[in-house]
């Protein structure tokens, strides 16, 4: 038999004072809000902010959530609202902070053995998410947390309230989109070197 709480005991455990409850509850949904952060504020330190401001503001507001069994869709309403929030006060300062960095870093080995190929790879994930920017509102979401946060299709329905078939439904069109996207974007970059190479 699994030891794994489900979430409305920890909630119950959290308004009777158990603060390490609420440390299980982040932890098990810490990455869905950062990407929900991310998916609307654009940036890295902002959705670090933001999803901070968000886990506090959850916490504060625990004892008002009348069905816990449904925290982890209440949590992504109360991220939402914190990023809404927080855009307001913050939007005009947005563009002055870096993008979401690399997943992965580079070594000063790579960059010294290979740099022309470094530079690839960092125009490769700026293209890749100039291309999420363009999807439809309803597949951003997803595809962020599932390809940028590696959540798994249960982890993302339980968070956003979409069946996991309407999520497999969701993240296979917008795959599609993106590789047409992408096709492009390649086409046109290539047609851009050749145009140099003349």
């Amino acid at each position: 038999m699994s030891n794994v709480q489900s979430d409305a005991m920890l909630v119950h455990r959290c308004i009777n004072g158990d603060t390490d409850a609420y440390g299980e509850l982040v932890t098990r949904y810490q990455k869905a809000v950062y990407a929900t952060a991310y998916y609307y504020v654009g940036r890295f330190g902002s959705a670090e902010d933001v999803s901070q401001d968000a886990l506090l503001a959850a916490y504060k507001s625990l004892p008002n959530l009348k069905k816990p069994d449904r925290f982890a869709s209440w949590l992504k309403e109360v991220t939402c609202r914190t990023a809404s929030n927080w855009l307001r006060q913050h939007g005009k300062t947005i563009n002055l902070e870096t993008p979401l960095p690399y997943k992965r870093t580079i070594s000063i080995e790579d960059a010294r053995a290979n740099p022309e190929h470094v530079f690839r790879k960092q125009d490769r994930v700026e293209m890749i998410q100039r291309a999420i920017d363009t999807l439809p509102e309803r597949f951003r979401l997803p595809v962020i947390l599932r390809y940028l946060q590696e959540l798994s299709y249960q982890e993302i329905s339980h968070f956003t309230g979409e069946s996991p078939d309407e999520v497999r439904g969701i993240l296979q069109r917008a795959l599609s989109q993106l590789k047409e996207i992408l096709v492009e974007d390649d086409e046109q970059s290539q047609g851009e070197q050749d145009w140099r190479r003349v």
